[in-house]
């Protein structure tokens, strides 16, 4: 692939198909000459007519790659993105030219939408990355490769390059099971589970009558959904234990996956105002700091504590942890003196 570019002009580059490359599609070559780009950008690349061969232009991405063949794509300047960037406080525990590592705080919104289009952490990174941002499918703008809900706060990993989007796109598509993807949660729960340690293997899916909710459903009707969990420590008498912390290891990644698989299991998140209703009466008999703690906790007791993926550029293993924020970490000591 050669590459010929001006000054503020956009970037045309050049690949001439080999032997090896007889029949291929033109997107599928191209994509693989040029690994920055997804091929889902090159696509649209080329239904855009920035593709051409012999100076004529080809809009099909089926188009069969012959040997000999000289292609041409011409990228057009970044777009500037259509969200603007606010200059939101972020905790960042790791940078570099392709992706960014945050420390989420419970209540930031991680990407614009009804009901939130502004405040949210891209509009952050649009502020904090600037031009480091070089384009995600042709927009200056970070790429989301997983996600955490509003009020769960921890560690959330962002492309800032359409090569680190991608590979780390897949990486979480793959769910560590060819990889070094992993993703552990700190979740206080109501109760503690009989056993030390266990699996959640059970369909989730749009919960029936609210739109709002996900819900457990039968084999068949929902994605398929496991979460593994072992009880770090419990609270309470032995004989009937009052709430517990537990490390929640994910195997999939669904929707509200640890919400709703606690709450399946009778073990709803502390504080969580979906699935963890029906225990005022249990909270009514704690004792008085206890309660008061719990009644500041404006969000579900659940925190991203572990995250590890390999570096799209450099296959090297990263590890990340954060330690349970002031607001849960308070909770627990309260709970340590039942």
């Amino acid at each position: 692939m050669q590459q010929s570019s001006k000054p503020n002009a956009p970037e045309r580059l050049v690949a001439e198909a080999g032997a090896s490359h007889a029949g291929l599609r033109l997107d599928r070559f191209l994509s693989d000459c040029l690994p920055e780009l997804s091929r889902t950008r090159v696509q649209a690349l080329i239904r855009g007519r920035h593709a051409s061969l012999r100076g004529a232009t080809i809009e099909d991405p089926k188009h069969r790659v012959k040997p000999g063949d000289r292609y041409a794509l011409t990228l057009p300047p970044t777009e500037e993105p259509a969200l603007r960037g606010e200059a939101i406080p972020l905790n960042v525990v790791h940078e570099d030219d392709g992706l960014i590592v945050i420390d989420k705080s419970a209540g930031l919104v991680v990407h614009p939408g009804a009901g939130n289009k502004d405040g949210t952490l891209v509009n952050a990174l649009i502020a904090h990355c600037g031009k480091s941002l070089s384009g995600i499918g042709g927009v200056a703008r970070p790429g989301i490769v997983h996600r955490l809900d509003k009020d769960t706060s921890g560690l959330l990993v962002v492309a800032k390059t359409d090569q680190a989007h991608r590979a780390l796109a897949e990486q979480f598509a793959d769910h560590g099971r060819s990889g070094g993807l992993e993703r552990v949660y700190l979740a206080l729960v109501w109760g503690a589970p009989r056993r030390k340690h266990g699996a959640i293997d059970a369909p989730i899916g749009r919960h029936p009558s609210s739109r709002t909710k996900m819900a457990v459903l039968a084999p068949g009707k929902g994605r398929h959904a496991v979460t593994e969990w072992r009880a770090v420590e419990t609270f309470g008498p032995k004989s009937a234990p009052i709430a517990s912390l537990l490390e929640c290891r994910l195997t999939t990644g669904r929707t509200h996956q640890v919400r709703v698989h606690l709450a399946h299991i009778g073990h709803p998140l502390i504080g969580d105002p979906l699935y963890g209703t029906g225990f005022k009466s249990k909270q009514r008999a704690l004792p008085e700091k206890l309660r008061g703690n719990l009644a500041k906790l404006d969000r579900q007791a659940l925190h991203a504590a572990h995250l590890a993926f390999e570096h799209p550029a450099t296959g090297t293993l990263l590890r990340f942890n954060s330690a349970l924020p002031p607001d849960l970490a308070e909770i627990v000591d309260s709970f340590k003196e039942l």
